[in-house]
């Protein structure tokens, strides 16, 4: 006979803080590669 499945935790709250740091942890290395990636496909294509 099969029970049913009760979950009683709350979700967690994460700080808005946390979540603006990690996203900056992946966005600036992003933002960087990709303007390296812009500058130098403009300099092949470009001329």
């Amino acid at each position: 006979m099969s029970h049913p499945v009760t979950d009683d935790r709350q979700p967690t709250h994460t700080p808005a803080a946390l979540i603006a740091f990690a996203w900056t942890l992946v966005g600036v290395p992003l933002a960087y590669g990709l303007y390296n990636t812009v500058k130098a496909a403009s300099q092949l294509f470009g001329g």
